[in-house]
């Protein structure tokens, strides 16, 4: 197992592995095993060297939060004061649980991120009382998703 970062070379086994539980993170050692033609135990172990490898970051729910009253995802374009402040930046992002994703771009924005919102009221307190107190933070542009149009896990092998 060797990929160019983290020194794992992957086969096409772990490459299979890796696409299902991407697809359905809930599924089975015995079903994915069955899927590959290995046994369960096969598939524990070489999970287990995925996440010793740390390939696996974690694995998660993906929520419905339209369904749990949170009707707004927006994005965030980030124009920090000074590239040095960053670091600063990024630690008061990580207190904010509605900044789900955050990301160091290069471009316009220093930082893009998403936050979920439970409407525009929320979002409009995000931006004024938790974002723009933010000691570094310039200002923002704020896009609002219409839609989200797609959202998938990369497959790395075919699976079928």
């Amino acid at each position: 197992m060797l990929s160019r970062k983290n020194k794992i070379e992957l086969d096409d086994i772990d490459s299979k592995i890796l696409s299902i539980l991407a697809m359905d993170a809930k599924m089975s050692y015995a079903d994915i095993g069955k899927k590959l033609f290995l046994s369960p135990g096969t598939i524990h172990a070489r999970v287990k060297k995925l996440n010793d490898a740390k390939l696996i970051k974690a694995v998660r729910a993906d929520l419905n939060y339209a369904a749990m009253g949170f009707d707004i995802t927006a994005f965030l374009g980030i124009y920090l004061e000074k590239s040095n402040m960053y670091e600063g930046v990024k630690a008061e992002l990580k207190k904010i649980p509605e900044v789900v994703d955050a990301h160091y771009t290069t471009g316009n924005y220093s930082i893009f991120a998403k936050i979920i919102c439970r409407d525009t009221e929320h979002l409009r307190d995000i931006l004024s009382k938790k974002l723009q107190a933010i000691r570094g933070i310039q200002r923002t542009e704020t896009f609002i998703s219409l839609e989200e149009t797609l959202s998938r896990p990369l497959i790395l092998a075919n699976v079928d």
